[in-house]
C-alpha cells in the first residue's frame, strides 16, 4: 500500500477505536468490540476505505457478509465497489431456496445458509467480517460460497487474532486474507 507511514498512523487510529472488554463472553477472553469503531464516523470510513483499497478498479461482482457485523461492513464495502451484497445467515433465517453448510465452532458445530441464487456461478466474491479468530465460521462461509459457484477472491477482516490461527487456515484453504490489524491473545 502506498504511503506506508500514513497507513501505519491510520492503523494505530483504527486500533485505538476498538473497545476491549475483558472476560466476555467468558473468563479469560478479551472481546474486541468494533461497535466503537462503527460509531466513530472517521474510523468507520477509514476502515471501509482500507478494506476496499486493494480492489478499487477491479471487477468484483459481490461482497458476502456474515451475520451480523459482516452485514454492516460488507454492505459498505459492496457500496464502495459498486458490487452486489450477499448475506450469509444462521440456519433458518432466509426465506427463499437456500444452500447450507455445517461448520466448526470452538465447541461444536453450527450451520449457515445463503440463498441459492445469491451468486451466479463464476462471480468474483469478497467475503467480509469484523474478526477472524479460529477460522471456523470464515472457512464455512468460504466453502458455502464455493459450493454455489463463487470465485472467492479474498476474505477481509478488520481484526485478526493470529494466535488462534484462523487466517492461516483460510490461506491454506486457498483463500487470500486481508486484515487491518491484529491483537495478541484471544
Amino acid at each position: 500500500m502506498s504511503g506506508d507511514k500514513l497507513w501505519d498512523l491510520d492503523r494505530q487510529d483504527l486500533k485505538a477505536a476498538i473497545r476491549t472488554i475483558p472476560d466476555y463472553p467468558k473468563p479469560g477472553i478479551l472481546f474486541r468490540d468494533i461497535t466503537t469503531l462503527l460509531g466513530d464516523a472517521r474510523a468507520f470510513r477509514s476502515a471501509i476505505d482500507a478494506l476496499v483499497q486493494p480492489w478499487c478498479g477491479a471487477k468484483i461482482d459481490k461482497v458476502a457478509g456474515m451475520e451480523a457485523r459482516g452485514f454492516i461492513l460488507g454492505g459498505a464495502v459492496a457500496h464502495q465497489l459498486s458490487a452486489g451484497f450477499a448475506p450469509i445467515r444462521k440456519k433458518g433465517k432466509l426465506p427463499h431456496t437456500k444452500v447450507s453448510i455445517a461448520y466448526s465452532l470452538e465447541y461444536g458445530l453450527d450451520e449457515m445458509e445463503i440463498h441459492s441464487d445469491a451468486v451466479v456461478p463464476g462471480e468474483k466474491v469478497i467475503l467480509v467480517d469484523d474478526l477472524i479468530a479460529t477460522g471456523g465460521t470464515a472457512l464455512g462461509a468460504a466453502s458455502l460460497l464455493k459450493k454455489i459457484g463463487a470465485d472467492v477472491v479474498a476474505a477481509c477482516f478488520v481484526i485478526d487474532l493470529p494466535d488462534l490461527g484462523g487466517a492461516d487456515k483460510l490461506r491454506a484453504a486457498g483463500v487470500p486474507v486481508r486484515t487491518l490489524m491484529s491483537f495478541d491473545g484471544h
